[in-house]
């Protein structure tokens, strides 16, 4: 099992995830959106997984005013690009397993990558 969770050290969920897999002895690799932040490639990774579009991934009740602006954007490219300038926007946690990915707190799809 190869877990990276994507996430902010101040998302309440991303504790949440990452406790659930210390509890279960699961390494896992934390990356911080804050810091690091998602390339391209591993956003489209996580859309593929997922089947979804960019807007999927937006976090409703993000405090900026973007999250309302990047859903009238017209095309999917112009949306994605605004998430990965503004990374604080996506839902967190976004936790991978190889090809598979959730996004928010999924123990029930977690347990079954044990």
């Amino acid at each position: 099992m190869n877990i990276q969770i994507y996430g902010t050290a101040k998302s309440f969920d991303t504790k949440k995830a990452q406790r659930f897999f210390k509890e279960r002895g699961i390494k896992f690799q934390f990356v911080d959106l804050a810091r690091f932040g998602m390339s391209k490639g591993e956003f489209r990774s996580v859309r593929t997984a997922l089947k979804c579009s960019a807007e999927a991934l937006i976090d409703e009740n993000a405090k900026a005013q973007e999250v309302t602006l990047i859903k009238y954007l017209a095309s999917e490219e112009a949306k994605e690009e605004k998430l990965l300038e503004n990374q604080k926007l996506l839902k967190m946690p976004i936790v991978r397993n190889g090809k598979q990915a959730t996004v928010g707190y999924c123990p029930e799809i977690w347990k079954t990558w044990e």
